[in-house]
C-alpha cells in the first residue's frame, strides 16, 4: 500500500469506522441500561399499585378479626361458664356487623377449645351463594388432636403460634371451597379460649391480582418468600399440593434488591416483587426479551445508520484525497532533495488552504535552513552561558592536535591550561544559582581577557581549559603573572562575593618523551591544577 492517497483513505476510513463502532457500542449500552431501568420502574410502579390494593384488602380482613378478638376478650371479663352461650350470641352479632362491611369474606367463625367447654362449640357463618351469611354446622373439634398443627390448621396453627396469622390457601372441608384465612387466638387470663377467624374467597384475591394488566405476556402472581405459589393466573394452584411448585426460586435467581432475573420454562424473565402485609409477595413478571425489544430496534437502527455513514465517508474520502496527491508528491520530492542536502527547488502549489500554507512554509523553511546552516554549525560548539567554546569544541581541537602528533610529534608544540572555580557550590547554595552564573561569567572573563589570543573552552560546571600555541606558548609565564594580577584587581573592586574570582589553575606543556596523546597532557594539567588548589587552600588556613 505505497500510494499516499490509498493510505490516507484507508486510515481515515478506519478512524471513522472505529469512531462509529465506539459510538454504536456506547449508544447500545446506554440504550439497554436506560431501557432496563425504565422497564424496572414501570414494573415497580405496577407492583406498588397492586400492593396498595391487596394490602388494603388484607388489612381490612385483619382489622375485622383483631377488633372481634379484642371485643371477645373484653366481653369475657367477669363471665362464668354458664354465661358462655350468651357471650357467643353477643360476639356473633358484633362479628356479623363487622364481616358484612369487609370485602370478600366467605365465612367467619368463633370456635371454643373443647378444654374450655364441650357444650358451647362456637359458631360458623358462611356466605356461599352471595345471599348473606347463614349459620352452618360447625366442625367437631373433638375429633381432632388440637396439638397437631397439620390438621385443622385454621384452629391449631393460631393456637400453636399464640398470635394472629395468615394461613396459606387451603380447601375448607365442609364447603369444598378454596380459601385463605386470617385467624387469631382468644385468651382470657392467659388461658387459651378459642379462635376467631375469617376465610376469604380465593377468587376475590385472584381478581385483585388479575387487575394488574401487563402487555407482552407479562403477568402478576402471589408467592411466599421462597417462591412457592399462592396464586398464579396460568396455574391452578388449587390442584397442586402446597409447597410443590414455584416460579421464582429466590435463592438461585440473580438481581438487585427487589428486581429478580430468572428462567422459567426455558424463558428468561425479569420480575419485581414487594412484600404484602400478610407475609406474601406480589410478583410482577415479564419476559426479558420484551423489555429489550425497543432497545434492540434502536440499536439496529443505529447500526444501519452507521453503515450508511461509512459508505458515504468512503466515497467522500476517495474524492477528497485525490486533490491532495499532486501537491503532496511535490512536497515529497522536495523533502527528498533536502535530505540529500539540496535546497534548490521550487514548489508551485500556492492555494490559500492548509496544504498551500504547508507548501509555502516548507519552501521558506528550506530557504532559512540553507541560509542559517553555517551559523547553526558554529553555534553547536559554543557554551550558552559564557559564550566561549564548549567541551565538544575542545574535543575536536584535541583530536586535530592528536592527528598532528601522530604524523610528526617533533613539529607539535602546545600547552594545556586547566582552571577550576573554587567555592561555586557555596555561592549557589548561599546566594542562588543566578549569582553562581555571575561568578562563572566573571571567572571566564578573567581567563578570556588574559589569554585573548588562545582558544578558551568551558568543559562544564566550574572547569575551563585553554590551549596555548605559538606566541602565547612562548609567553606562558608572563600570561600567568598577568592572570594573577587580573584576578587580584577584580577581587579588589568586587563588592559582592559572587563578583570575585577564585580559581585554581594548572598548566602542562607537551613533552614528546612523556606524552603519547593529548589526553596525557590534559591529565598532567589536571594534576597540577589540583595541586594548586591544595596549596591555595592550605595558604588560606
Amino acid at each position: 500500500m505505497r500510494s499516499l492517497r490509498t493510505r490516507i483513505t484507508v486510515t481515515m476510513l478506519l478512524i471513522v469506522c472505529g469512531a462509529l463502532m465506539l459510538v454504536t457500542f456506547l449508544s447500545a449500552v446506554y440504550i439497554q441500561r436506560t431501557e432496563s431501568r425504565e422497564s424496572e420502574e414501570i414494573l415497580m410502579n405496577m407492583c406498588e399499585a397492586g400492593v396498595r390494593s391487596l394490602d388494603y384488602y388484607f388489612d381490612s380482613v385483619e382489622d375485622t378479626v383483631i377488633k372481634v378478638t379484642d371485643y371477645a376478650e373484653n366481653h369475657l371479663e367477669g363471665l362464668g361458664k354458664d354465661d358462655l352461650e350468651a357471650h357467643m350470641e353477643i360476639v356473633c352479632d358484633y362479628f356479623d356487623m363487622m364481616a358484612s362491611k369487609t370485602k370478600g369474606v366467605l365465612t367467619y367463625y368463633y370456635r371454643i377449645d373443647p378444654s374450655v367447654s364441650t357444650d358451647v362449640k362456637g359458631f360458623w357463618y358462611v356466605n356461599v351463594a352471595g345471599e348473606g351469611f347463614k349459620e352452618h354446622e360447625v366442625t367437631d373439634i373433638t375429633l381432632y388432636d388440637v396439638e397437631d398443627t397439620s390438621k385443622l390448621v385454621w384452629f391449631t396453627a393460631p393456637k400453636h403460634e399464640g398470635k394472629a396469622i395468615w394461613l396459606p390457601p387451603y380447601i375448607t372441608e365442609n364447603l369444598d371451597a378454596y380459601v385463605i384465612s386470617y385467624d387469631a387466638p382468644v385468651y382470657y387470663n392467659d388461658k387459651f379460649i378459642g379462635v376467631v377467624g375469617i376465610e376469604v374467597d380465593y377468587s376475590i384475591m385472584a381478581q385483585e391480582v388479575d387487575v394488574i394488566r401487563l402487555p407482552n405476556k407479562g403477568y402478576a402472581f402471589l408467592s411466599d418468600e421462597n417462591g412457592y405459589l399462592f396464586y398464579h393466573p396460568f396455574i391452578d394452584v388449587t390442584k397442586i399440593k402446597s409447597g410443590n411448585l414455584f416460579e421464582i426460586p429466590y435463592d438461585t435467581a440473580t438481581g438487585d434488591d427487589n428486581v429478580v432475573l430468572y428462567t422459567y420454562e426455558g424463558v428468561d424473565k425479569k420480575a419485581v416483587w414487594l412484600p404484602l402485609s400478610n407475609g406474601m409477595r406480589l410478583n410482577v413478571s415479564i419476559p426479558l426479551a420484551q423489555t429489550q425489544a425497543t432497545a434492540k430496534r434502536l440499536v439496529l437502527n443505529i447500526i444501519i445508520c452507521s453503515v450508511e455513514v461509512l459508505i458515504l465517508a468512503s466515497i467522500f474520502m476517495m474524492i477528497y484525497t485525490k486533490r491532495l496527491t499532486s501537491p503532496l508528491e511535490q512536497l515529497t520530492k522536495a523533502a527528498e532533495k533536502v535530505e540529500k542536502g539540496e535546497y534548490d527547488f521550487s514548489l508551485t502549489y500556492d492555494k490559500d488552504d492548509e496544504l498551500g500554507r504547508l507548501t509555502r512554509a516548507f519552501q521558506n523553511l528550506s530557504d532559512n535552513v540553507k541560509e542559517h546552516i553555517s551559523d547553526l554549525s558554529s553555534q553547536v560548539f559554543v557554551d550558552s552561558l559564557t559564550h566561549v567554546k564548549n567541551k565538544g569544541a575542545l574535543i575536536n581541537t584535541l583530536e586535530q592536535i592528536q592527528k598532528e602528533i601522530d604524523i610528526d610529534p617533533d613539529s607539535v608544540e602546545f600547552a594545556i591550561g586547566t582552571f577550576d572555580c573554587d567555592n561555586l557550590k557555596l555561592i549557589n547554595d548561599r546566594y542562588g544559582h543566578d549569582k553562581g552564573d555571575i561568578f562563572l561569567k566573571t571567572a571566564c572573563f578573567a581567563i578570556s581577557d588574559v589569554f585573548k589570543h588562545s582558544p578558551v573552552f568551558r568543559m562544564g560546571g566550574d572547569e575551563f581549559n585553554v590551549i596555548l600555541q605559538k606566541e602565547d606558548l612562548s609567553n606562558m609565564q608572563v600570561l600567568l603573572e598577568q592572570f594573577d594580577d587580573k584576578v587580584k584587581t577584580i577581587n579588589e573592586e568586587a563588592n559582592k562575593p559572587w563578583e570575585q574570582v577564585w580559581i585554581s589553575k594548572g598548566f602542562a606543556v607537551y613533552d614528546k618523551t612523556r606524552d603519547k596523546t593529548t589526553i596525557d597532557v590534559m591529565k598532567r594539567a589536571d594534576d597540577l591544577m589540583y595541586e594548586n588548589k591544595r596549596m591555595r587552600k592550605a595558604a588560606r588556613k
